[in-house]
């Protein structure tokens, strides 16, 4: 690993094509562009590489140590659903949580990208009916379910997907649900100027360390603005949420009830076959780990107070899964004997139309070394 022990909230430097040197004469930049990022992901075939997957990563305290990076990680990335606990704090936080008497089942599925299950939908529509609105009421949209044997199964009975099939249905909940407990119009809660989102931009600029009222900024594909973040700020908010010994009180104790329910219902995150639920499951709890759309990846661990992030440039989710597997062993903090029994989550099988392994996609040399 290569270590960087700079705060991860510090400048970015000067980014104007000319500068001046020490005789005041001025001396042009290099506008040759960014460094290429580092190969982080091999895909083999036979006896040789046929693809890779370049990205950035990093893995950083809850003091804001960079503690290891690869590539740039001051770059603004847009974190997608990989930040969907830290979208899940306002609805802890102003009370609107116990104000409905939800349970840690819902905070999971509010932190969740799920596949679209039944235990994931009958959830989410429990949730909907409990704060006295409909599925009309979400502005998420639908799509099938991205567990294939449901997909198939609403397509042979002619069903049609509902927003509750949207694998971002539980954060939607938690932001009608806080809308309707901050006497807030639901309609619009999606919008960047809509308090919902604008409280969700506060917390984020606190947990990350950053100001971001001149960040870029996107939709995402469930309709919510999504933030630029360097990756190294997203990383820290994530070690806080591991350690959350600086955070204020209210926040320290919405966070910690955040994570306790993202560790209880692994299967609520992600579901049937998922890289995330099924890293969670073999780590017994020890780490928590959420995907976002294009490759971002992130993972907390409490009992280090560390937090990783990590953005595959290709945006290619098998090179999200096998790098940040790599990245978690490298912390130390799971026990050998567990990667043994996962090993499949260090490495995919390549596999013909007849079934048969030609190939591997694994973890580069020396990510995670």
């Amino acid at each position: 690993m290569s270590h960087d022990h700079s705060s991860c909230c510090g400048g970015h430097g000067d980014h104007h094509g000319h500068a001046h040197d020490s005789s005041g004469t001025e001396a042009h930049a290099d506008l040759s562009g960014p460094p290429e990022a580092p190969i982080l992901v091999e895909v083999t075939r036979g006896g040789m590489v046929e693809s890779v997957h370049r990205g950035r990563a990093c893995i950083v305290d809850s003091d804001g140590r960079v503690l290891a990076q690869w590539g740039d990680i001051q770059a603004p990335v847009y974190p997608r659903s990989a930040v969907k606990a830290i979208q899940a704090i306002p609805l802890v936080e102003t009370g609107a949580f116990d104000a409905y008497g939800l349970s840690d089942q819902e905070l999971a599925l509010a932190c969740s990208s799920h596949n679209g299950e039944i235990r994931h939908t009958r959830l989410a529509e429990a949730w909907i009916k409990r704060i006295g609105l409909t599925v009309n009421d979400y502005e998420c949209g639908a799509h099938l379910p991205t567990d294939p044997d449901t997909a198939h199964e609403m397509i042979r009975h002619g069903e049609t997907p509902t927003a509750f099939h949207n694998n971002c249905s539980g954060k939607h909940a938690g932001f009608l649900t806080t809308a309707l407990h901050k006497g807030e119009p639901t309609k619009g809660y999606v919008r960047f100027d809509h308090p919902v989102q604008q409280r969700i931009l506060g917390v984020t600029e606190q947990m990350t360390g950053q100001d971001l009222s001149h960040a870029p900024w996107g939709v995402d594909g469930c309709a919510i603005p999504t933030i630029g973040i360097p990756l190294a700020a997203i990383a820290y908010a994530m070690a806080r949420i591991g350690d959350p010994k600086d955070l204020p009180d209210s926040r320290a104790e919405a966070v910690t009830r955040i994570r306790r329910a993202w560790r209880a219902h692994p299967y609520l995150i992600a579901g049937k076959g998922a890289f995330d639920t099924a890293m969670m499951q073999a780590a017994g709890g020890q780490v928590l780990v959420k995907g976002g759309a294009e490759a971002v990846g992130v993972a907390v661990l409490p009992k280090q107070g560390l937090g990783i992030a990590l953005k595959i440039d290709d945006g290619t989710p098998r090179a999200r899964e096998v790098a940040l597997a790599a990245l978690i062993r490298a912390t130390k903090a799971l026990p050998d004997e567990m990667w043994t029994r996962a090993e499949q989550l260090l490495t995919q099988r390549v596999t013909n139309r007849n079934g048969l392994e030609v190939g591997v996609v694994r973890a580069a040399e020396g990510l995670g070394a």
